[in-house]
């Protein structure tokens, strides 16, 4: 086998999962080119700067850095030259209506004390719910997050493991086999929601998230996520790699089975011997290879299955700082299986709302002006295929409910003390991401949707076309889109060697 040195290769989109893989190409000596569509790289990790305050549009929480900092290592680097992260902690204060309150973090002592005042039992039963997420960590995690499933032979290989850790059971049904309590069975399987997931259907392999969280730690990027993509561009570039941003690519060509070239809006076009896709996985196919009968039909196939759902996010920044305001919260509403139920199933707009609370000047108050605070208030929808309302008008009646509830849970002022603040819904998700159905996290990750029967690293019949991120194994979430870089520039490093 040769070097791939000298062979060149197109990354579309800038998101975490492009930017990492953009990294391992370019520093396996590939010259890279990373095409994007908006004005900042990033994709979901987008950020606004407004009246002094930043907001982050999308991941607040690094989980596993390790995968992170093992980009700059290819290349003997170190990632502290280019960011810094904070540690978290709490991880997450829990909160329910009647004002129950539970601090979720690695801290075991803590942690168990937690556990006691909502019930005493539980504690086994959370060492045992421990020892199974161990496991499904190191099956489905530490084996298979970073190996690509190109056949339905490498699945059935990685199936009796996963079948032993009862992988057809709910990530809610396997935490409740250990677990009493249902505050605590909540407050163990809700990370799901965070990857777009339904902790009622999504596999409990996905249990795994809290021994990924426990090993290590839940983390900020001072000045915001923001910061993290902006340190892995400048790592990108300093290795020789090039951007190109604003320039959204409008098509792949192709000739046969191989792609052959990217074309922009602007009209600039490049020549690759690879390219890969971090876009929407619908808009890889349906809208960049509609040349090739290969994007028409595998987009027409696509369209059939389950897409994650969306959120409406509140950006929102206030007088005063908030020193008892951690800054992560999940605020459950009254209902949680009934949510899930409306959000997943039925595509109604509930009345009431679970709201993930993101408070990052607690951690960093370089994210406001003096004497004021940054908020996030985020809440998961129905896509747009669920629920097709009209967002221009629903928009400003949510951001209402959503900011009265925090009122009346935390900030009983909140409305006299708002300096900006904004809404991002569905609807822009699809237009600013190409979002199928404005879906936050691509293909719902469900157990017939999840490694093989996901979008696959390597394209079937297009020999050098590729994805990376949410739209193919592992999935989503930082982790996850880091992963899928890991196992696919493993193909393409390999096959522009050959």
């Amino acid at each position: 086998m040769s070097s791939p040195e000298g062979r060149t290769a197109c990354v579309i989109g800038a998101g975490f999962g492009g930017m990492a893989l953009a990294i391992r190409l370019q520093s396996a000596g590939i010259a890279t080119t990373v095409v994007e569509s908006r004005d900042k790289p990033g994709g979901r990790a987008y950020f606004w700067q407004k009246d002094g305050f930043t907001f982050d549009a999308g991941p607040t929480v690094v989980t596993d850095p390790d995968c992170l900092r093992e980009l700059w290592e290819l290349t003997g680097h170190d990632m502290n030259e280019d960011l810094e992260l904070m540690p978290v902690m709490p991880f997450y204060r829990l909160n329910w209506p009647d004002g129950t309150n539970f601090d979720y973090s690695n801290d075991e002592a803590q942690l168990r004390n937690e556990i006691m005042k909502l019930e005493p039992a539980d504690v086994a039963g959370y060492d045992q719910f421990l020892d199974y997420s161990a496991g499904v960590y190191e099956e489905g995690y530490v084996k298979l997050g970073t190996v690509p499933f190109l056949n339905f032979k490498s699945m059935i290989k990685a199936a009796p493991a996963l079948m032993k850790k009862q992988a057809w059971r709910s990530v809610y049904s396997m935490v409740s086999k250990y677990i009493r309590n249902e505050k605590l069975r909540e407050a163990l399987s809700f990370h799901t929601l965070l990857v777009g997931g339904n902790p009622m259907k999504t596999s409990s392999i996905y249990a795994l998230i809290h021994k990924l969280e426990k090993d290590g730690g839940v983390w900020w990027t001072r000045g915001g996520t923001n910061r993290l993509i902006a340190g892995m561009v400048r790592h990108f570039e300093r290795l020789g790699g090039t951007m190109r941003l604003g320039d959204g690519v409008t098509r792949v060509e192709t000739e046969g089975k191989r792609a052959k070239a990217v074309h922009t809006k602007s009209g600039w076009s490049g020549k690759f011997d690879a390219v890969a896709s971090n876009a929407d996985i619908v808009h890889s196919y349906r809208d960049l290879l509609s040349d090739n009968q290969r994007g028409k039909d595998y987009s027409k196939s696509l369209k059939k299955k389950k897409f994650s759902p969306s959120l409406f996010v509140v950006h929102f920044g206030i007088e005063g700082s908030w020193p008892g305001i951690p800054h992560h919260m999940i605020l459950f509403g009254p209902r949680y299986k009934g949510l899930l139920d409306d959000i997943y199933d039925r595509g109604v707009l509930p009345k009431d709302f679970s709201i993930y609370l993101h408070h990052p000047t607690v951690t960093d108050p370089s994210m406001a002006p003096d004497g004021k605070s940054t908020f996030y208030a985020l809440v998961p929808v129905a896509h747009m295929g669920k629920m097709p309302v009209d967002w221009d008008q629903v928009g400003p009646e949510l951001e209402k409910r959503v900011l009265d509830e925090v009122g009346r849970r935390l900030i009983p002022d909140i409305h006299d003390r708002i300096v900006t603040s904004f809404h991002y819904t569905p609807k822009d998700f699809g237009h600013d991401l190409n979002a199928h159905l404005g879906s936050a996290f691509s293909l719902e990750p469900v157990l017939t949707q999840s490694a093989w029967f996901r979008g696959h690293n390597r394209d079937d019949v297009i020999d050098n076309f590729y994805l990376v991120g949410a739209g193919t194994h592992p999935g989503a979430g930082i982790p996850g889109v880091v992963g899928s870089a890991k196992a696919t520039a493993g193909l393409m490093i390999g096959d522009l060697s050959s």
